[in-house]
């Protein structure tokens, strides 16, 4: 077991040299915001995609440094900032305890440098005492003194203590007795690594649900036509598992934010996605309901035929006057008693949930605009509401779990449709800026700020994706307990998680309120304690973790997340030389899920023929001349396909269909264990389904329904016999 240190201090001495390395600021900034910046880990420069190196603007240096609470505005208020930092890190117990157990075969000469330990700010004399309540309920008391040194901090001595080897992975409280007064901290045992599952290499499915329609679909894709693609593509395609899009919450407050990645919540998901049939209780109501409830089907039924966009809000609407009705309908005994459990399990957060959800629907989906009495959860007004509101917080509680139930029964379709890696649902990198889970951990979230991405070679103009971003310190303060209920969330009927953005974990692009996306910078995480609670969580879920680690990526941050079990994406387009040459199989990972393309770049139809350029130059999405652009990718999409031929999988004067499955047989020649088949791409959708840097009004993002290369709708109930899908899955049936 060692504390996650080394590493944090190799990274903290690349900031360094980075930002020692030439010109911090310009003239206008004042050595003490320079200083403070660091101090909070906020990057004061940082380089483009195209390798130059840009310094942070004094503005967005202060705004950030506001998210945090921090004035620092003059040289005197950053004084001042960094007194009180310092103050904080003199604390008697630090604010979360986190140790990665040793690897099995560590010697006993690792295992002596490599204990974990804890430091404890006391007055000198008579050194703390420490113990561990187990989560377990067991204790242990075998915590050593290692030494004791003055600091120069209000007379205090640190003193530091070695923790026991072999403490069980999990959540435990660490406990320290200074003079007659008892601290407490959380404290958490990783595992050194998540365990690489022994299965055979695999190829499976990415998609966003909604578009996956069937004829029993309500408008829109739902957790029945999930767990009816899981048997389809197990049985009849060979696929081997399942990536859907971020399953999330929102308000339900019309209009409904359609993109999946901005949701009200994180941990909680939609009841958007509930097949209304599937309901016990839709099987005992009585005729006349039951018909209404078939009339409100039947005619969102009749746009599953159509091409129409996707309308979340008529899908809701119908949906949710289905849902009430059956509310009503009397459980059965032990229906009833399963309900209690599951209440029980959840506890206080469905239920703020629940509170939110109700005071949204009174108020709007923005807590920011709604009374200020309530705008926090643990005001005396909320308290009088939830009393009040009490049947309609529970109406908003059953129908959790509804979907807990459903996705349960997604994961048993994947299982016995024989898939070895089952389904692996995806985790969004935020959630919306004033949602449910901001007002349930107000004071975690930073303010005045959103999460967004600097420019790259698709979104030349930079990302402003909407979010709040978490207060690195503190959310270590909670001990980490959002991400651990959001992680716990996702993970309870998976197999597996996409990290969207994985990069979350180590940096994230912070961006001013009121400025454009460019004008941010980057704020570091504690990625260390990050990486350790999403393997402590997965390994009690006993699902894979696959992080999404696309655009600027150092590799010591591809080998921190190896090294951790966790597997990376690979996405053909990317895996390129700097000269532009692809990278032949031999050059790719084998722990990684590899794909062609992904939601967030055109379909594979649209980038063989250029027909992305052509609506991105039209929306104003390009940042140097269309013809340069058709230029540049020409050359690329040309590269890949001179390696193809070169590799005998493709023949000269092959059409498009023909060259999507050579894309996908070159895949299967990498090393990869899972290979992900782009759902739009294997019915010849030429659509982006979503256009990264446009609005709704400019763009339908996240509103097509699964369409063919002729723009017509593709229906779950036709892709077993599929021509293009049964073509492309015996291309990939016999991977070995």
């Amino acid at each position: 077991m060692t504390r996650h240190g080394a590493d944090q201090d190799v990274r903290d001495r690349r900031i360094d040299e980075r930002e020692q390395s030439g010109t911090v600021g310009s003239p206008a900034v004042w050595p003490e915001l320079i200083e403070t910046a660091r101090a909070y880990r906020i990057a004061t420069d940082y380089h483009d995609w195209h390798g130059r190196r840009v310094e942070v603007p004094v503005e967005t240096l202060i705004a950030v440094l506001a998210g945090f609470g921090v004035d620092a505005s003059t040289p005197a208020s950053c004084r001042d900032a960094l007194r009180e930092l310092t103050d904080r890190q003199f604390r008697a117990l630090p604010p979360c305890v986190v140790v990665r157990q040793l690897p099995e075969r560590a010697g006993h000469a690792a295992q002596a440098t490599a204990v974990p330990r804890v430091t404890v700010h006391a007055p000198p004399g008579s050194p703390p005492v420490l113990w561990i309540a187990l989560e377990d309920g067991g204790r242990r008391y075998d915590v050593a003194l290692l030494s004791s040194t003055p600091t120069e901090r209000r007379g205090l001595t640190a003193y530091t203590f070695a923790l026991p080897i072999a403490l069980p992975i999990g959540w435990h409280t660490l406990f320290a007795r200074i003079g007659g007064e008892v601290k407490q901290t959380s404290l958490a045992v990783a595992p050194h690594r998540l365990t690489t599952p022994t299965r055979r290499r695999a190829w499976g499915y990415t998609l966003q649900l909604h578009s996956v329609r069937s004829r029993r679909s309500w408008g829109m894709g739902d957790l029945g036509d999930l767990a009816e693609l899981a048997a389809i593509a197990g049985h009849d395609l060979g696929a081997g598992f399942l990536v859907v899009n971020p399953l999330h919450g929102s308000s339900g407050v019309p209009p409904v934010d359609p993109s999946p990645y901005l949701p009200a919540t994180r941990r909680y998901p939609d009841p958007i996605h509930l097949r209304i049939e599937s309901v016990p209780e839709y099987a005992y109501v009585p005729t006349e309901v039951r018909e209404q409830i078939d009339q409100i089907g039947a005619e969102l039924r009749k746009r599953d035929l159509s091409d129409d966009l996707i309308d979340r809000d008529d899908v809701w609407e119908g949906k949710a006057l289905a849902l009430r009705l059956l509310y009503s309908t009397p459980r059965t005994a032990g229906r009833s008693a399963a309900y209690r459990a599951y209440l029980a399990r959840e506890g206080r957060a469905l239920r703020l949930h629940a509170t939110w959800l109700t005071l949204a629907q009174l108020y709007g989906g923005n807590s920011a605009a709604w009374p200020e009495t309530l705008r926090r959860p643990d005001t005396d007004a909320v308290a009088q509401f939830a009393e009040l509101q009490q049947a309609e917080i529970d109406f908003h509680c059953w129908l959790q779990w509804l979907l807990d139930e459903q996705l349960a029964a997604v994961r048993t379709a994947c299982a016995h449709a024989g898939m070895p890696y089952g389904v692996f649902h995806d985790l969004a990198v935020g959630a919306q800026a004033d949602g449910a889970d901001t007002w349930a951990d107000l004071d975690v979230y930073a303010r005045g700020v959103t999460v967004g991405a600097p420019a790259d070679e698709f979104n030349q103009l930079g990302q402003d994706w909407s979010s709040r971003p978490w207060r690195p310190d503190r959310l270590a303060e909670t001990g980490y307990l959002p991400y651990r209920q959001m992680l716990a969330g996702v993970l309870r009927h998976a197999d597996g998680v996409r990290m969207d953005h994985v990069m979350a974990l180590f940096r994230l692009w912070w961006v001013p309120a009121g400025a454009k996306a460019s004008q941010g910078t980057y704020v570091y995480y504690d990625h260390e304690e990050l990486l350790a609670v999403l393997t402590l969580e997965a390994h009690r879920s006993g699902a894979l973790v696959i992080g999404e680690d696309l655009g600027t990526v150092e590799p010591w941050v591809r080998e921190a997340l190896a090294d951790r079990g966790i597997f990376g994406t690979n996405v053909l387009w990317f895996e390129r030389d700097a000269d532009g040459s692809p990278h032949p199989p031999g050059r790719w990972r084998e722990n990684c899920l590899a794909a062609v393309t992904t939601h967030d770049l055109p379909p594979t139809a649209a980038l063989l023929s250029g027909a992305h350029l052509q609506l991105r130059d039209r929306l104003g999405l390009l940042a140097r001349p269309l013809h340069e652009e058709k230029e540049a990718d020409r050359a690329n999409v040309q590269a890949w396909i001179d390696l193809l031929r070169g590799c005998g999988l493709l023949r000269a004067g092959a059409g498009e269909q023909e060259t999507i499955e050579a894309l996908h047989r070159f895949l299967a020649w990498t090393p990869a264990r899972l290979i992900g088949v782009y759902l739009p791409d294997a019915v010849g959708d030429v659509r982006p389904h979503n256009l990264p840097g446009t609005s709704g009004e400019v763009y339908p993002n996240w509103r097509l329904p699964l369409a063919d290369s002729g723009g017509r709708p593709v229906l779950l109930d036709e892709l077993a016999a599929h021509p293009r899908v049964r073509s492309l899955a015996r291309v990939l049936r016999a991977l070995a």
